[in-house]
């Protein structure tokens, strides 16, 4: 029987079809779907990192302020961040008669006893956001209403606002003292207002994000931020102190943990928990199936074949012609199943006519050196077989 005839009889492939390939895969591929969809949300609600610290010199977060810190050094003032109230009343002494500016925004927290320390510092006040203790630190101003923040222009002739132009204010609007100068109005009230006390300046703004590295380079932020901090030599930046355990230099384990690994964490047990889901589901109750199974011997024939010609076997492949051809032929040529190859050799040749070499080199030579040769010698094999059957 030739090794090739399935093929040459134009049996059916059993590879699957793209219809079968489609069924396989449409789970795996639901799966990974569903994956990158819940990493896309994690990086959404996640964000790329840490909040950062609101109005901070050092940070360069989307809400920090180390863009405009850079920005007042290179025009030469000099940027003192403090965290307290005695190291800016220190830095404000330290400044002496060329002056300073105080910052203060709405994220360091106040009270009345601050509040009063602050306002009693020879330093002009730049008030960033803030609406508590206003009276004290500012008296005469006080919030009106919560307005939405956005580009607005000055309308006024305040000269550090008229050279800025539009800049993103809002946040809080004000009721305007006598003798201030208000800017930026929304519905009727200001959102900055200017109130010079003597020898003192002090601005007020109903909002900070126009001097964030967010929004510093839109409109005339940079501009309106600059010509508002950057008035005197120094300008003492007061920020919120760090009081975190990580700043303390107690930081635990979880602290030194970034943010992101957490929602990686997170994304894996979804998609394990996916992949459970998937591999684990049942479309039914167990179908039971009859035993033994029939297979169609031309259906091993061409699988064991497919087998052998993938990995060249073709010496293996010639063993198991020769063997099932010698299994098939002893038994009509009345030869025990035990009988030597010169005792098989000569009675083929001589029931056949086949000379006698030709047929120990079929049956026991080499194994073929192409697949042409071993096409060769399951055809003469056939043939063989079928003399000896008509003999």
């Amino acid at each position: 029987m030739s090794l090739a005839a399935p093929e040459r009889a134009g049996s059916t492939s059993t590879s699957p079809t793209a219809r079968g390939l489609w069924r396989g895969g449409r789970g795996a591929l639901l799966v990974a779907i569903l994956v990158v969809a819940v990493a896309v949300v994690g990086v959404l609600l996640g964000g790329s990192g840490p909040a950062g610290r609101p109005l901070d010199p050092a940070d360069t977060s989307l809400s920090g302020g180390k863009g405009l810190a850079r920005l007042l050094q290179a025009r030469g003032v000099r940027v003192a961040r403090v965290t307290s109230v005695a190291e800016a009343e220190s830095q404000a002494g330290q400044a002496g008669s060329t002056g300073s500016t105080l910052l203060v925004s709405d994220a360091f927290p106040l009270d009345e006893a601050k509040a009063d320390r602050l306002a009693a510092t020879p330093s002009d006040l730049l008030l960033v956001g803030v609406r508590s203790h206003l009276e004290r630190l500012a008296p005469g101003v006080g919030p009106a209403r919560e307005v939405r923040a956005r580009s607005r222009e000055p309308r006024c002739a305040l000269p550090a606002a008229a050279r800025a132009g539009s800049a993103y204010l809002g946040g809080t609007a004000f009721t305007l003292p006598a003798g201030a100068t208000g800017c930026y109005p929304a519905d009727g009230r200001p959102t900055l207002v200017f109130h010079p006390t003597g020898d003192r300046k002090v601005t007020v703004t109903g909002d900070g994000q126009f001097m964030t590295n967010l929004r510093l380079a839109e409109d005339g932020n940079a501009a309106l931020a600059m010509n508002l901090a950057g008035g005197r030599p120094t300008l003492i930046w007061l920020t919120p102190p760090e009081t975190t355990s990580a700043a303390r230099g107690e930081a635990d384990f979880y602290d030194l943990i970034p943010a992101g690994v957490k929602w990686a964490v997170v994304q894996v047990l979804v998609a394990v928990l996916l992949l459970a889901l998937w591999r684990g589901r049942r479309l039914g109750p167990v179908v039971a199936e009859r035993l033994p199974v029939v297979v169609r011997a031309a259906e091993t024939v061409e699988g064991r074949a497919r087998l052998y010609r993938a990995r060249r076997a073709r010496d293996r492949a010639a063993a198991a012609l020769r063997a099932g051809f010698i299994d098939r032929v002893t038994p009509r040529l009345g030869l025990p199943s035990r009988a030597g190859a010169d005792a098989l050799v000569n009675a083929i040749a001589e029931r056949t006519g086949q000379p006698a070499p030709h047929v120990g080199a079929a049956l026991y030579g080499p194994p073929p050196l192409d697949e042409a040769g071993l096409v060769a010698l399951a055809e003469y094999m056939d043939i063989v077989e079928r003399q000896v059957g008509k003999s």
